[in-house]
């Protein structure tokens, strides 16, 4: 083998293999075992939340707000506030690990690992996916339990529930990189994440909005995973289904890409 082959072999191989499953694994354990460790938290409060938003809108409207897409108002909350739910906690989930690492000086100890750049980015992303899926599962089981609509289409459900937290978790990933102290990134979550959520067409039928509002609202990605997940349980929606999932999956990829590509140059990782 000749000196400039032989350097090729060696720079292109790891000790790991060309993906290392093992710090992978640990990464994404790590993760999941942050919010498992807080379950009044990250399961409870979610479920208190929506709730309560179900309730003040039941009490505040009754009868008297007629059906929306041919189901009761409050039935046609459900799945934009589930939705909701699970697009923040993705967005918690992966934004405060980083941030907290960052400014308590111990994000050394996930660069130090012979992790690649995309190896990192998965294991974030991944454990902001496994918060995601679960209040999915305990707010799609607490609507079936109160209000008695399951599914139309749950392979739809979990499809719009992933990429909806791979959207947000990758969104809090750059958030976290950008900050540099927790009112930085609170800014950035109070100021752009909140009210996209909450423009979102979680609360309304973006059909009832003026025409500019209305465009300005399908411009927002998040509006597709309300509406995709609203056409997963419902069976009823303000735009395609496919297009929601071909917004969801460029946008996600964009973002996917920049955090590789944070983690691979280090932007403002770094100690």
């Amino acid at each position: 083998m000749s000196v400039k082959n032989h350097a090729k072999h060696t720079m292109g191989s790891r000790r790991f293999g060309r993906v290392n499953w093992l710090g992978l694994a640990t990464l994404i354990e790590r993760e999941c075992r942050r919010f498992l460790a807080i379950p009044t938290q990250t399961v409870l409060a979610p479920l208190v939340t929506a709730g309560l938003f179900l309730m003040i809108f039941s009490i505040a409207f009754g009868e008297s707000r007629g059906e929306v897409m041919g189901v009761p108002f409050v039935t046609f909350l459900a799945p934009g506030l589930m939705a909701m739910s699970v697009i923040q906690n993705a967005f918690a989930n992966t934004s405060s690990s980083l941030m907290s690492a960052k400014v308590m000086g111990n994000i050394v100890d996930t660069l130090m690992p012979p992790l690649s750049g995309a190896e990192l980015a998965a294991g974030y992303l991944l454990g902001g996916v496994g918060r995601g899926l679960l209040i999915a599962c305990v707010l799609m089981a607490a609507i079936w339990l109160v209000l008695g609509q399951g599914l139309t289409h749950p392979l739809a459900a979990l499809g719009f529930v992933f990429l909806g937290s791979l959207f947000m978790g990758a969104l809090g990933l750059l958030a976290a990189m950008h900050a540099k102290k927790f009112d930085q990134m609170a800014a950035l979550t109070n100021f752009v994440v909140t009210p996209l959520a909450f423009l979102s067409g979680t609360f309304y039928s973006v059909t009832a909005l003026p025409p500019m509002l209305e465009a300005v609202t399908r411009a927002n990605p998040i509006f597709y995973v309300i509406d995709g997940m609203r056409w997963s349980v419902l069976g009823q929606s303000d735009s395609s289904p496919i297009l929601a999932a071909t917004v969801l999956v460029c946008a996600t990829l964009l973002l996917t890409i920049l955090v590789w590509l944070g983690f691979r140059s280090g932007y403002r990782l770094k100690p």
